[in-house]
C-alpha cells in the first residue's frame, strides 16, 4: 500500500472519533492526492491550534486565551451558569445561540464503572463562583443518559447548600418536528413526563 509515513498517517487518522480504518484510508489518499494544497496547510493548522488553544481555567472551554471568550464577554450574563459535560456540547449550545450565559465544563459524568468519580469533573471554578456568590442560577444541560442522570443528582444535592441559586435543567423529550412513532420508549416517556399546560 505505501511506505511507513502512509501507514502511520493512517494509523493517526483511525484514532479520531468516527474513522475506522476504512475511512482514514480514504482520507489519508484524498490528502496525499494533492498534499501542497490539503495536507501540508492541514499539517501547518493542526501543529498552530496545538500551540495556541488552550483549556480556559474559568470555564474549561477550549480556545486561544485563558479565561476564554465567551468568560470575559462583557454581552454575556456571568450570573448564569450553563453545565455540560464537554466542549463540544458547549460548542453545541453555541452553534445553536440559545445562552447568553456562562458556561462551566465538567469533562465528563459520573461513571463508576469507567472509575470516573467526583475528583475527576471539573466543577472547583463553578463552586467558587457560586462562593463568591455572583451566580443566581445554575443550568444542568447533562446529557439524558443513566451518567448524566447520576451526575446531575450529584450536582444537585451539592448546590443546594447554596441560597438563593435557583438550579433548573433543560428540558427532555419531543424534538422539534419530532413524530410520535420514530421516537424511542424513553424519548416518549421523557416528553410525556415533562408536559405542561398548552
Amino acid at each position: 500500500m505505501g511506505g511507513h509515513e502512509i501507514e502511520q498517517l493512517i494509523r493517526l487518522l483511525g484514532r479520531l472519533p468516527g474513522f475506522g480504518p476504512r475511512s482514514a484510508r480514504r482520507i489519508a489518499l484524498f490528502l496525499l492526492r494533492d498534499p501542497q494544497a490539503r495536507l501540508v496547510p492541514l499539517a501547518r493548522a493542526l501543529e498552530r491550534a496545538g500551540d495556541a488553544v488552550k483549556t480556559c481555567s474559568t470555564c474549561g472551554n477550549l480556545d486561544t486565551v485563558d479565561p476564554c471568550h465567551i468568560c470575559t464577554d462583557p454581552l454575556r450574563d456571568p450570573s448564569v451558569v450553563c453545565v455540560v459535560e464537554t466542549v463540544g456540547d458547549l460548542w453545541a449550545l453555541e452553534r445553536a445561540g440559545v445562552h447568553r450565559g456562562v458556561y462551566q465544563v465538567l469533562g465528563g459524568t459520573l461513571s463508576p464503572l469507567a472509575g470516573i468519580g467526583p475528583e475527576d469533573l471539573n466543577i472547583s471554578p463553578l463552586l467558587e463562583r457560586l462562593e463568591q456568590g455572583s451566580v443566581r442560577e445554575v443550568i444542568l444541560a447533562l446529557g439524558a443518559t443513566v451518567e448524566g442522570a447520576t451526575t446531575m443528582h450529584w450536582l444537585m444535592d451539592k448546590l443546594a447548600f447554596y441560597e438563593g441559586v435557583t438550579v433548573s435543567r433543560v428540558a427532555q423529550g419531543m424534538p422539534v418536528g419530532g413524530a410520535l412513532d420514530v421516537l424511542d420508549d424513553g424519548t416518549l416517556a421523557a416528553a410525556l413526563g415533562a408536559r405542561r399546560p398548552a
